[in-house]
């Protein structure tokens, strides 16, 4: 149905509440995707080196512009993945997606990666080392404290009794040193950050960013490593972290989804002026898992009107199940955006809304994300979508001898309903989710299965045969 007037004198656009926010040029905007990372850091989540090359392939198709490949220091696999993916970027099927690889604030760890780039014939040069330590207080005394006591050669013994300033500065010297040795091994691009940014003190992070960028760092990153900043924290941090560094300099926002707040959080963030968001396809990630990617790019263009350049929206759905099908996590059916069904209509009073247009039902521009509006049918189905359903399909139910009649659709109506409501009184739903939950205990790792392998491994001949 056509409508008469413009949609604009119709509803009102949410840009007209937004346009007052201010964000970087679009074009500096970069996607910053740590699927392959913190992704499959997810518990439960396990992919091979192989598949991680798929993903960074529908990952860069889908328009990201940086790329986390993992921890080469710390597996085989990731530095298998690493080689697959540097191998994929030379013969340009990745396009001009930036590489990024993860390192403790260590020689070591910046030493084992780059024999991984040369012993492929990949120059340090070529990707990003991303060299992280931490950043509060709790983080720095009583995580990696005795880690700082050694570089700084005094005693294990001293550990509890030492100020915290003493933690804060043996840190900035043990994130310089790790920064100013990756730059003598020949790395040009070193991305370095604190975790627990959210909880740390912000002067403190300030001077820790000054300190790596004149060690030789490029690009500071700020973590809300455990998901608990709201959009004023985030406003209150980041506007003083932007402030506080030089102008111009790229500052990631690194944002977990604890409270269900990443894409708001990292939607503040681009406001205060920071221009490398961290997502993860299908928001995968630890514990409730990272800022989803779907819902950060299409909510900036939506409802901020901040549309990144060469970023393929209706690619999106497309990437949720293939993701879906190689992590083995399946996303919930109303899932913004990208859920199965979301674009999905069953009661009848927005079965008839949506059917008038779309937009009665519908905020989000389903053929922006390569989605198409549909109907299902059950107990809250009306009549009116039944019988234009049944007459759309007249001439295969005439070849039965049966005509579509109103009174025809109501019984039809009913009987869905009748049909629906014993279906939901089967065990059908309950067996389904058993099937599952017995599917990812049997990929996963248990603690028995700890204490056996170890069994295996020591007394072999304690395990039974077969």
């Amino acid at each position: 149905m056509e409508l008469r007037e413009p949609i604009e004198r119709l509803i009102r656009d949410p840009k007209e509440f937004t346009r007052g926010v201010s964000f970087p040029d679009p074009a500096e905007i970069r996607l910053y995707d740590e699927t392959l990372r913190d992704g499959e850091q997810m518990p439960g989540v396990c992919y091979t080196p192989q598949q991680k090359l798929e993903i960074a392939k529908a990952l860069a198709a889908v328009g990201v512009h940086i790329m986390s490949v993992g921890f080469p220091a710390a597996s085989d696999g990731d530095r298998r993945t690493l080689q697959l993916v540097m191998d994929a970027k030379r013969r340009g099927e990745l396009g001009d997606v930036e590489i990024v690889v993860m390192c403790r604030s260590n020689r070591n760890d910046i030493d084992v990666t780059i024999e991984t780039l040369r012993a492929v014939g990949i120059a340090p040069s070529a990707v990003t080392f991303f060299i992280f330590t931490s950043g509060s207080d709790l983080h720095l005394k009583y995580k990696i404290g005795k880690t700082l006591l050694r570089f700084e050669g005094r005693d294990e013994s001293e550990w509890l009794d030492l100020p915290l300033e003493f933690y804060r500065n043996a840190n900035v010297r043990l994130q310089c040193d790790a920064i100013r040795h990756a730059r003598e091994c020949g790395v040009e691009r070193i991305e370095f950050g604190g975790e627990d940014g959210s909880r740390g003190d912000v002067e403190y992070f300030i001077s820790y960013f000054k300190a790596g960028l004149e060690a030789g760092g490029t690009r500071p990153a700020w973590p809300d490593t455990v998901g608990c900043l709201t959009p004023e924290a985030m406003r209150w941090y980041g506007s003083r972290i932007i402030a506080g560094l030089p102008k111009g300099i790229p500052v990631v926002a690194h944002l977990h989804n604890d409270y269900g707040l990443g894409t708001i959080n990292a939607i503040t963030a681009t406001s205060c002026g920071f221009k490398v968001i961290s997502v993860t396809a299908n928001g995968y990630g630890e514990r409730a898992g990272n800022v989803k990617l779907h819902e950060y790019a299409v909510a900036m263009r939506v409802l901020y009107g901040i549309e990144i350049p060469g970023f393929q929206y209706e690619k999106l759905r497309d990437l949720a199940r293939f993701m879906e099908r190689m992590s083995g996590i399946p996303m919930q059916q109303h899932e913004p955006i990208i859920g199965t069904k979301v674009f999905a209509h069953e009661s009848g009073i927005h079965t008839h809304g949506v059917s008038i247009d779309r937009r009665i039902y519908e905020a989000v521009p389903s053929e922006l994300v390569g989605a198409q509006t549909s109907f299902v049918f059950g107990k809250h189905s009306g009549a009116a979508l039944v019988e234009t359903t049944l007459r759309a399909r007249a001439d295969a139910l005439a070849q039965h001898g049966i005509e579509v009649t109103s009174d025809l659709a109501q019984r039809v109506t009913e009987e869905v309903k009748r049909i629906r409501e014993e279906r939901a009184a089967s065990s059908s739903a309950s067996e389904a989710i058993a099937l599952y939950e017995d599917a990812m205990r049997k990929l996963a790792i248990s603690e028995d299965d700890l204490a056996g392998i170890a069994i295996a491994l020591e007394r072999p001949e304690a395990v039974p045969a077969g």
